[in-house]
């Protein structure tokens, strides 16, 4: 996937703006139950907040790191403990159309 330019990210972060996070890493971290349910929420949903459980800032950004290696998702925004990913999915009867 080609990156996102400033103005698709701007668009993404208005979208994903009321949403609520879908994915919560848990006290166990980011186990492979957790990155599962994030493929099933990115083929469903393409825009996604995740929860990152983890009091070290380095440490979430490893889990972001993790994630997107795993995945294949772009990270659109971080702010705090919440990531917010996306990943088209061109299968989908209305992909979220991007400028």
């Amino acid at each position: 996937m080609q990156p996102l330019t400033e103005a698709q990210r701007r668009h993404l972060r208005r979208l994903g703006h009321d949403l609520h996070p879908l994915v919560r890493t848990g006290n166990a971290g980011l186990t492979d139950a957790v990155i599962a349910e994030l493929e099933r929420a990115l083929r469903d949903h393409e825009l996604v907040k995740v929860k990152l459980v983890a009091e070290d800032r380095a440490q979430r950004q490893a889990f972001i790191d993790r994630i997107i290696k795993a995945t294949g998702a772009t990270l659109v925004q971080r702010v705090g403990h919440i990531a917010l990913l996306y990943r088209r999915n061109s299968d989908k009867r209305e992909p979220i159309a991007l400028p």
